[in-house]
């Protein structure tokens, strides 16, 4: 390992989880005290796209880490959901956001943090990718050039005829997706103490 790869540190993962989490309860507190405009079958419409989301978001992270698992750093994986994009977690974490506000029942919701999302991780995953063209060098920068850092490419899928996978990585992502899954049954209660009076109403969102 030569001088530039020892400064160049990987990103710490904990710390985005952190600051995502804590925007979203940040505007979870917010939305005590608002309730949305939708009501009816347009309201149970969006919950449940939202829903769907959710598991779209949970699927799809533990899809994409049955490939990266614990080589991460230490292998350049390009196959699977990183054939079409460097940065599957990332995505599927910034639909599940949005995912949480449709479920509020509010589009303004999803798109706060939809948004909340897609910037604090595309500043993480352009910091990742400096760290990664140092790992890699020119593997790394001809993979880049072909493969989105965000939005995916659909065209450009490609599969492994086999995978290994890490157990312990898989079980670590199944667990944080446990948190997109819980903001269902907390809105649900949220919702039901507005309904009953329990939480003033201030304002209504769309």
């Amino acid at each position: 390992m030569d001088g530039s790869t020892a400064r160049q540190q990987p990103v710490n993962q904990r710390t985005r989880i952190r600051i995502v989490r804590f925007g979203g309860l940040a505007l979870a507190c917010a939305l005590l005290f608002v309730r949305p405009l939708w009501s009816g079958d347009v309201h149970e419409f969006l919950e449940m796209t939202g829903l769907g989301l959710i598991l779209v978001c949970v699927g799809g992270r533990m899809w994409s880490i049955l490939y990266v698992g614990s080589r991460k750093n230490r292998q350049l994986v390009t196959a699977g959901p990183y054939s079409m994009t460097r940065n599957p977690l990332y995505l599927f974490s910034t639909i599940g956001a949005a995912g949480v506000g449709l479920i509020y029942g509010s589009v303004i919701a999803a798109l706060l943090l939809g948004l909340l999302a897609f910037t604090v991780f595309t500043i993480t995953a352009a910091k990742e990718s400096e760290h990664l063209r140092t790992l890699f060098g020119a593997e790394y920068a001809s993979y880049a050039a072909s493969t989105p850092m965000f939005w995916p490419k659909l065209s450009q899928y490609r599969e492994l005829p086999e995978a290994v996978f890490s157990p312990t990585a898989l079980k670590r992502t199944f667990l944080d997706g446990l948190f997109f899954v819980a903001a269902f049954p907390a809105l649900e209660g949220i919702e039901h103490l507005q309904h009953t009076g329990f939480l003033p109403t201030i304002m209504r969102m769309l």
